[in-house]
């Protein structure tokens, strides 16, 4: 890959109203892709498949390096509740990985199809480092397809407001939100951020209004002109004349 490619897919929760570039384009999600797993989790507790409440064991497999912090941590035990709140909140890895052990990469696949994501995927858990004998990525996906699992994430289902408050304890803002003047508190924003080398994404829901994903992919070495890619993006699905600054 030679330049970057920046893919944006928006939809205004009022009046349907929907806007993208290179949407169809499928791309390497980072962090994004963990996601799928957070609404697979959710619907599970929804359902009583899962209790949030269940214990789950660290294993040694499931510590990884990268972001997060239960790898620092003493605790080898903490609930499904806790560690998608982990996932969500700080994107711990370590926290990821035992919930995909918990229930599958499979899953969570079958449940983002049944979902209407039949182009975006978990490939892998998290790995880092991640070796020529691994799959390429994590995750893959579309930002028409993550747009609409944002607008889902906005609805009143259980499981959607189980996801969405997740998503509200997102400690990074530093990729679309980041030059929007904002609200931290209150629920103006709940999204997911992905950052890999040469990768850049966010998906989420913006001052209650505008779900949207921007996702942007370059070469490595390309990290400063993706963020002030998506950091621009920001800018644009904010602007004053959508009335959301």
């Amino acid at each position: 890959m030679n330049a970057i490619t920046l893919a944006v897919a928006t939809r205004d929760l009022l009046t349907g109203e929907a806007h993208g570039v290179n949407e169809d384009v499928e791309l390497p999600l980072a962090s994004v892709g963990k996601l799928l797993l957070l609404a697979e989790v959710a619907m599970s507790i929804e359902g009583g498949i899962l209790g949030a409440d269940e214990p789950v064991e660290l294993l040694d497999d499931d510590y990884c390096a990268g972001s997060g912090l239960l790898t620092s941590l003493a605790n080898r035990a903490w609930t499904v509740g806790d560690l998608a709140l982990l996932t969500a909140a700080i994107s711990d890895n370590t926290a990821t990985n035992a919930l995909l052990r918990r229930v599958g990469v499979e899953r969570v696949n079958a449940a983002a199809a049944a979902l209407g994501l039949s182009r975006t995927r978990l490939l892998d858990r998290v790995r880092e480092p991640r070796g020529p004998e691994h799959p390429p990525t994590f995750a893959i996906g579309t930002a028409a397809e993550l747009v609409s699992l944002a607008v889902l994430v906005s609805g009143e289902e259980g499981w959607q407001v189980l996801m969405r408050g997740w998503m509200r304890q997102n400690t990074d803002h530093s990729l679309v939100p980041a030059l929007v003047r904002h609200d931290p508190e209150g629920g103006w924003l709940a999204n997911k951020t992905g950052t890999d080398d040469g990768v850049r994404t966010d998906v989420g829901i913006m001052s209650g209004r505008v779900a949207y994903a921007v996702l942007a992919c370059g070469p490595p070495g390309s990290d400063h002109e993706l963020a002030t890619a998506v950091r621009q993006a920001g800018l644009a699905i904010a602007s004053p004349e959508r009335g959301l600054q």
